[in-house]
C-alpha cells in the first residue's frame, strides 16, 4: 500500500472521529511554540506567507494529525527520531494525518512550512491527537534569535532539483534544505525569515534599470508578503542578528544602477538600525553572483559597513557547481550545506 494511501486512510479516519473520540488542539494553545511572521487577527486560522514558518509541541499519544486551509501547500515534518518527511495540503486537504501507531510516552514535533506561501494563503487550524492525549509544556525557545532577509537563496528555490535547465516549481522548493535554516538549527536558534524569490533592495529580477516597487525595503514592516493591511509588531521577535542576504536580483541581467542600489541598501540599514538598535547586522553576498555584479555590490557592502558601527561583512563562496546546481542553477542542496557551515561558523563568533 502507498504511503499516500495510508495517509489519506488515516486523514479519513481522524475526520470521522468525534469530538469525544479524539483531542482537538487549537492553534492558539500557549503549549505550542511558533517561529516565523503569523498574523493573529484569527486565533482559530492563524495566516502566515514566510518559508520557514514553524510549530513546535510535545504530546502524548499514539497519533497525531494536522489542520491547515486547503492549498496551503508544503510542509515538513520532524518526529522524534524519525527521518524528516514532506507533507502537502492540496486544494482538496484541509486535514493530514501524521502519525499513527505511535508507542506509549513523550513525543516531540517540529513542522516547517516548505515553500513561499503568498499564492496559497496558508492558515494553521490545529492539531488532533488520539483519545485521551495531551499536549505538554511548550519546548524551550533558542537563546540566540536570527531573522534572515532574503531572495530565493534564502527561500530554498530549486535545493530538491537536480537539473539545473528545470525551472520553479512548488514540489522543489524546500527552505529546510537552504542555508537559512541549516544555519539556524545548527545554531540552535528562534529565527524568523522575510525572503521572497526575485526580490531585490531596489529592483526586483529583471526589473527595470530605475527600480521596482515590491522590493524587500516595502515589504519588512508588514506581517504578510504584499498584505499591506496587517502591519508586524516588531517588538514580537527582537533579533540577536540580522542576516540580509540581498545584490543577485538588484544586479540581475546586468542592467543595474549600483548607486541606487546602494541608496536603498542604505536608507533599509538606517531604519533597521531605529527598530532593532541592539541587533548585529550583518551584509552578505551569496554564492550566485560572480564577475563585476559581485564586485559592484561587495564595494557598497563594505562601504555600508565602515560607515556604520554594529555592522558586519561576510561572504559566501560563490558556486562553481562541483557541488552541483538545483533549479535554475540556484544552490544545491550541497551547496546549500556548504553556506550554512561557512554562514554558522561566522555568527558563531558574533554570538560569542
Amino acid at each position: 500500500m502507498s504511503r499516500h494511501l495510508i495517509i489519506s486512510l488515516l486523514a479519513a479516519a481522524v475526520i470521522g472521529c468525534t469530538a469525544a473520540e479524539s483531542v482537538h488542539v487549537p492553534p492558539s494553545s500557549p503549549d505550542i511554540l511558533y517561529m516565523g511572521r503569523i498574523n493573529w487577527s484569527d486565533s482559530l486560522a492563524p495566516e502566515f506567507t514566510y518559508p520557514g514558518t514553524t510549530a513546535m509541541f510535545d504530546f502524548t499519544g499514539n497519533s497525531l494529525a494536522m489542520a491547515a486551509s486547503p492549498g496551503s501547500g508544503q510542509f515538513m515534518v520532524e518526529l522524534d527520531s524519525l527521518p524528516p518527511f514532506k507533507i502537502n495540503f492540496t486544494a482538496n486537504d484541509s486535514i493530514m494525518a501524521i502519525a499513527d501507531s505511535l508507542p506509549e510516552g513523550k513525543h516531540s514535533v517540529r513542522i516547517t512550512y516548505a515553500i513561499e506561501g503568498y499564492e496559497h494563503h496558508p492558515h494553521f487550524r490545529g492539531f488532533y491527537l488520539s483519545p485521551g492525549a495531551k499536549l505538554l509544556d511548550a519546548p524551550e525557545r533558542g537563546k540566540l534569535r536570527i531573522e534572515f532577509i532574503g531572495n530565493s537563496m534564502t527561500c530554498g528555490y530549486g535545493t530538491e532539483e537536480n537539473d539545473p535547465k528545470k525551472g520553479f516549481s512548488y514540489d522543489t522548493e524546500n527552505h529546510t534544505l537552504g542555508y537559512a535554516w541549516l544555519t539556524a538549527r545548527e545554531l540552535d536558534a528562534d529565527f524568523n525569515v522575510v525572503a521572497r524569490s526575485g526580490i531585490g533592495m531596489y529592483r526586483y529580477y529583471g526589473g527595470p534599470r530605475e527600480g521596482t516597487d515590491k522590493t524587500i525595503p516595502d515589504e519588512y514592516d508588514r506581517t504578510l508578503l504584499y498584505q499591506g493591511e496587517h502591519m508586524w509588531d516588531h517588538s514580537s521577535f527582537v533579533p540577536d542578528i540580522i542576516c540580509i542576504n540581498l545584490g543577485t536580483n538588484d544586479t540581475s541581467l546586468n542592467n543595474y544602477d549600483i548607486t541606487l542600489f546602494e541608496t536603498a541598501y542604505r536608507k533599509f540599514v538606517a531604519h533597521l538600525r531605529e527598530i532593532h538598535p541592539k541587533a548585529k547586522i550583518v551584509l552578505l553576498t551569496g554564492s550566485m553572483m560572480s564577475g563585476k555584479p559581485l564586485a559592484d555590490v561587495k564595494g557598497v557592502l563594505d562601504r555600508i559597513a565602515a560607515d556604520n558601527d554594529g555592522l558586519y561583512r561576510f561572504d559566501m563562496s560563490p558556486q562553481t557547481g562541483d557541488l552541483g546546481y538545483g533549479a535554475d542553477y540556484h544552490p544545491s542542496r550541497l551547496q546549500s550545506r556548504k553556506m550554512a557551515a561557512e554562514l554558522s561558523g561566522y555568527l558563531r563568533t558574533l554570538a560569542e
